[in-house]
């Protein structure tokens, strides 16, 4: 599997996300930007993800059908094509995080997928349904983990 890079001009790599992108104050998707995807990857998807929330690992962003092609989203961007997700708060798009206050700060686990076959996902997917569609296709990935705490 071939790695791909994604980064945030809003967050570093295990650092502290900005409030702008948390649930408290609109759910602002945070920019993103990668690296090219190889050439086999016929369609991205997206992820995030909080491993420590109470109740387990709780979805805040789900997206597929990104075009290969696309090399980043701006804050708040639904990218042309794409299909939104059904986040763990029960709406379409990017829901921010909420963990409980006075938890240590949560991870946010944004992984990109590169795809070798579509994934066939309808607007409304959960992450269930994307770790099904995706199993066996992934070709090419990338992580940027944020952190969050209130």
């Amino acid at each position: 599997m071939e790695e791909m890079t994604l980064t945030s001009t809003a967050f570093g790599d295990h650092a502290l996300m900005p409030s702008d992108h948390s649930h408290d104050s609109g759910d602002l998707s945070p920019p993103l930007e990668w690296s090219p995807a190889p050439e086999r990857v016929v369609e991205l998807a997206l992820a995030c993800e909080d491993p420590d929330a109470p109740s387990g690992t709780f979805a805040h962003w789900l997206l597929a059908g990104i075009d290969p092609a696309t090399t980043g989203l701006d804050a708040g961007e639904r990218p042309t094509g794409a299909v939104l997700g059904r986040n763990d708060y029960g709406t379409e798009g990017y829901g921010g995080p909420k963990p409980p206050v006075g938890d240590d700060p949560h991870r946010y686990f944004f992984r990109l997928y590169g795809l070798a076959e579509p994934s066939g996902l309808p607007d409304g997917f959960t992450a269930e349904d994307l770790r099904a569609a995706v199993e066996d296709k992934v070709v090419a990935s990338g992580t940027l983990v944020g952190t969050y705490a209130r």
